[in-house]
Formats: structure tokens, sequence, C-alpha cells
């Protein structure tokens, strides 16, 4: 697997999000079935393993996480995120987001993320966290106070990185001056394109990116026609029955340009993606041992220039219905 490096840490260019493993995101799963989706995506060379402590019911899928990585500690980069599943008790402020409920609710106050931590690594049955981030700004505690707690963190040996989360250029910048950031992850896809401020500031200050939902929520596949029953994406605007109609019809010239390079519509939008920053990292899900593997060979691909630029045009008319998930 080719490797890129966020900050100063080495990671594979195509990892893995566990997201997808936990209930309730699309649709119900076993954990027999997880297990075997996380080996697969060691097993394959995607050792750059990003979780959270909000996906699933009290730690389930950092949980998932730590039994499979037991015994092979040493070759995975353990990233995880905290500030969602707050402690019973505490407060919360509104983080508003494009799906149909609206908002999060966020706690990253300072006092509060050593217990996040150390949390977190019962959960993992690890000692240290190779990348950790606050899951989004909590817009009632000035970011620099968060990232001042998480540098503590290192200090203490419970954490080796830094990451932020779904913030802005300005955020990052703040953060950055407190304590250095290796990796800034936000949302960026042929789906969604990334904030062209944020893109700029991470290369300023060196910090790598992490691209979440790299396949727009399993759109970009190419193979999503309708939902299934407890699928989370039911919440999201753009994959309604009539809007994922109209978005398959406009996203129909990616997909005939995939077949034509004899490559999945999948894997041409994470190579397209890995083009777009030497410092660009992709963290793809799937619950399907075949697709997994599917995915992590688009690091060999390499697009010519003309290619990149059919995308381009292709793209500049794919205007996506349902708006944004932030």
């Amino acid at each position: 697997m080719k490797t890129r490096v966020l900050g100063s840490l080495q990671v594979p260019a195509i990892g893995y999000g566990a997201m997808v493993l936990s209930p309730g995101v699309y649709g119900e799963i076993d954990d027999t079935r997880a297990e075997a989706a996380l080996k697969t995506a060691l097993d394959a060379g995607a050792t750059h393993i990003d979780t959270s402590d909000a996906y699933g019911a009290d730690g389930h899928n950092e949980r998932l996480v730590g039994r499979a990585i037991k015994g092979r500690r040493d070759e995975v980069v353990v990233a995880t995120k905290f500030g969602l599943a707050i402690p019973e008790g505490e407060s919360s402020r509104s983080q508003p987001v494009g799906y149909a409920f609206n908002e999060l609710r966020v706690n990253a106050e300072p006092r509060l993320v050593r217990g996040y931590a150390e949390r977190s690594l019962r959960h993992l049955g690890t000692d240290v966290i190779d990348l950790y981030y606050a899951h989004y700004p909590d817009p009632g505690v000035p970011i620099e106070d968060t990232v001042g707690a998480m540098a503590e963190l290192v200090r203490a040996g419970l954490i080796r990185h830094v990451g932020l989360s779904n913030v802005t250029a300005a955020q990052l910048r703040a953060a950055h001056a407190v304590h250095p950031v290796a990796a800034v992850q936000n949302e960026w896809s042929m789906w969604r394109p990334a904030d062209a401020a944020l893109l700029a500031t991470a290369r300023e200050l060196g910090v790598g990116l992490v691209a979440w939902s790299p396949l727009g929520n399993g759109f970009l596949t190419g193979t999503v026609q309708a939902l299934g029953d407890g699928d989370f994406r039911h919440n999201a605007p753009r994959f309604s029955a009539e809007n994922l109609s109209s978005n398959n019809d406009r996203y129909a010239p990616i997909r005939d340009l995939a077949t034509r390079l004899g490559i999945s519509p999948a894997q041409l939008a994470l190579a397209w993606l890995l083009h777009q920053d030497e410092h660009v990292v992709a963290i793809p899900g799937s619950r399907t041992p075949s697709h997994i593997e599917e995915n992590l060979a688009a690091t060999d691909l390499t697009l010519h220039p003309d290619t990149l630029a059919r995308i381009d045009e292709a793209l500049a008319t794919f205007e996506v219905t349902g708006g944004t998930l932030l």
C-alpha cells in the first residue's frame, strides 16, 4: 500500500472508515460480519483505521476496532474522535447539520477531554491513540482551549498526534498555534468539494487532509438506487427517492467514464481524490470484503491529465440535489 504523511504521521493513502460497521448506519449488521470486514481491511494494507466514541451505543465501534487490532497493534494507526458521546449529566451545545434531525450535540470542554480519551483507550484495548480528533468544534468553547487539553494528552503519552474534524480554516489556524495539528478531517469527494480556504491553510501549515465520506456515503459507487430499512442515509435529503434519482442521472457521465477506463466508479472517485493533493488520504468504509479490496486498489491508479480534465468538466455540471450534509 502506498503511504502518505499527515503532519509527521505516515499512513496508507487509503485507510478504512469503521463507522459503517455499527448498527443503524447502513442498516443492521452483526459483529461477526463487521470483524470480518475489519480483518479484510487490515490484511489488505488499510492499516489506518478511523473510528469514534460516538459510532454505535456505548462505544460499540471502538470496541469492534479494539478486538480487530488485538495482537497486531503495532501494525495499525488508530484514529478516534471525541465530543459527541457526552457523559450523562453534562451540558451540550448545538452543532447544526444538514440531516433531517438538524443538529448534533457537542461538548468539547477542556475538563472533559482526558476522560473522553481514557474511555476510548479502554474501548480500544490500547494504551495510546495514534491520532485523536475533536469530532466537531464546540460552539461554546474556543478551539484553542480544546486543543490545549489535547496537548496535555500528548505530553501524558495518551495520544500521539492531534487532529481536528469538521473545522474551518480560521479554527485550524487558531488551533495549530496552540499545538501542531497533524490532520484535519472534513468531508471531501466528487459529491462535495473541499473548502478552498481550509485546503490553503492546511497546505500552508503542513497539516494533512483526511477525507471522510470520500465515496459520498456510498453514492459514488454508482450502485445506490434505493435505501433499505434502518439506513442512516434516510436522514440525508440528497438520498430521498426523488433527489437520489435526479442525482444518479447527473452522475451518469462519471459512471460512463469509469466504464471506459475499465475501473469501478468507486475506484475512479478515490483515485481522483488522491490526485487532488499529495497530503490527502481517504477513509472509505464498506462492509463487503470484495468492495474493500476494490477500493484499496485505487491507490495503484494513475489518472492521465486528460482524464482529470474530463472529470472536472463533468463535475462542473454535476449540481447535487438535496444540499450538503454539514
